[in-house]
């Protein structure tokens, strides 16, 4: 099950994983739910912001990415 949705960030930080910066995000859905993800520099876009309006793609209803659209 693959599929896309727009999302809100509420919070971005970074996490050092063996040098190596992750991000810990926390988004809300359209539908007020919260959905949390530890993204690698690969899946959120550069000085990703809190407020900013991202799209989500999520596996099995787990983020794997964060893009803008």
């Amino acid at each position: 099950m693959l599929g896309e949705e727009e999302v809100v960030v509420l919070d971005v930080k970074p996490v050092d994983l063996h040098g190596v910066i992750y991000r810990d995000v926390t988004v809300t859905f359209p539908d007020r739910s919260v959905g949390q993800a530890r993204l690698g520099p690969e899946g959120v876009p550069a000085d990703l912001q809190t407020g900013e309006v991202v799209l989500a793609t999520k596996v099995v209803n787990m983020i794997v990415s964060l893009r803008r659209p």
